[in-house]
């Protein structure tokens, strides 16, 4: 059964710094364990923050950079130095700072064509596979929501169906925001074997596809970040007054920690 917690902060700096100290906290056990972090980025306005906020002095200490192994949910099909790339903004804003092993760094490659970017991502992915899995488990997995419910590069009504476990990656189309739309994203299956996922979420725009997808039908068609739910694992929301105001256990009053309906 995945485990869901909501937390409901003031504004964007409380979220910075709640998502900041939770990564720091899930970063140990990992290493502990088996000698390295997996941790998954994404990219969009609302992550930039906290990776500047890791990247900042504050945290040279608080996590262990040197055993960090940094992936992608999901990658724009444009070169690195491209605006829109994750990458690039992940480099720029905690990569570059940190002084990140370049060994460390498993970028998808969006300068490809989308397939061939897909199918290289499927081959780094084996190269850094966990035993027992095809891929690497990821402990902890940045990720967002749009306006129209997408998470990583997964989109509403999109056919990535049948699920194959042996293809982590795949190329998708998405138009969202007015950004590129040719994408590649980590599968479904990726992310149900992952330690830990937060979701940052930021903005009245955002509250209707808040609501639906963690007190709505069950729907994961409809609401793709259903469909994210590591098995064993933890899902943290980590979201502003305005995107969770039209969650009914905030406006019951209830605890902010709560199951997921559907797990």
């Amino acid at each position: 059964m995945t485990v869901t917690q909501i937390w409901i902060m003031d504004d964007g700096p409380d979220i910075t710094r709640a998502a900041a100290e939770l990564v720091a906290s899930l970063s140990r056990e990992p290493v502990m364990a088996r000698g390295r972090f997996n941790f998954a980025l994404s990219g969009g306005g609302t992550p930039v923050p906290l990776y500047r906020l890791l990247g900042s002095p504050a945290y040279a200490l608080a996590l262990p950079w040197e055993r960090t192994h940094f992936f992608w949910c999901d990658e724009r099909c444009v070169p690195p130095d491209h605006a829109e790339s994750s990458y690039g903004q992940a480099r720029a804003t905690l990569l570059q700072p940190i002084d990140a092993a370049a060994s460390h760094v498993h970028r998808i490659r969006g300068e490809l064509d989308p397939t061939a970017a897909a199918v290289d991502y499927t081959t780094t992915l084996r190269l850094h596979a966990d035993e027992g899995l095809p891929w690497p488990q990821i402990d902890l997995a940045i990720l967002g929501l749009g306006a129209d419910g997408h998470t990583a590069s997964l989109f509403p009504q999109t056919t990535l169906e049948p699920e194959d476990p042996n293809v982590p990656a795949r190329a998708v189309t998405g138009d969202y925001d007015n950004r590129p739309s040719q994408r590649v994203t980590l599968m479904p299956t990726v992310f149900r074997t992952a330690r830990h996922l937060v979701f940052l979420v930021t903005g009245a725009n955002k509250a209707d596809a808040l609501a639906a997808t963690l007190e709505g039908p069950h729907d994961p068609a409809r609401w793709p970040a259903q469909r994210l739910q590591p098995e064993g694992g933890t899902v943290t929301w980590i979201v502003d007054r305005a995107a969770g105001a039209r969650l009914q256990a905030i406006r019951r009053g209830a605890p902010t920690t709560s199951p997921l309906r559907g797990a």
